[in-house]
């Protein structure tokens, strides 16, 4: 069965780095776009990154850019978001998708069909 797996979560300072991994298994996902999303307390689940496919091209929201990074490796079937300089802002449960159809800075035109299960990052003041 298809499946995606965060991982890499944890409690980090203020300005420090976490690297968040997405593994799938069950099927290959490079026909697939893939991206993360977020949600905080209190808030509704919001769009963090994307990448189409090959990787060619990635995507983010105005609030992470030039600080979040995605990437992907489709021999490996797994996906990355590597998180520098957070803010206690970034404070959620991450979360990976697959299967989103057309993305860009603003979103994705699919719910996506695969989510994993969320890794929690919280970011101390």
């Amino acid at each position: 069965q298809a499946q995606l797996v965060e991982s890499g979560g944890g409690l980090v300072q203020a300005g420090g780095s976490l690297r968040l991994s997405c593994a799938a298994s069950g099927r290959t996902f490079r026909g697939y776009s893939m991206g993360w999303f977020r949600q905080a307390p209190g808030k509704e689940r919001e769009f963090v990154a994307a990448i189409v496919w090959n990787g060619r091209y990635k995507y983010y929201t105005d609030s992470v850019k030039g600080r979040f990074t995605i990437s992907r490796d489709n021999v490996k079937n797994t996906g990355s978001l590597q998180m520098n300089s957070l803010k206690p802002e970034d404070t959620a449960v991450y979360y990976c998708a697959a299967d989103l159809d057309t993305c860009s800075d603003y979103g994705c035109s699919k719910k996506g069909d695969y989510w994993g299960q969320g890794t929690q990052v919280t970011v101390s003041s």
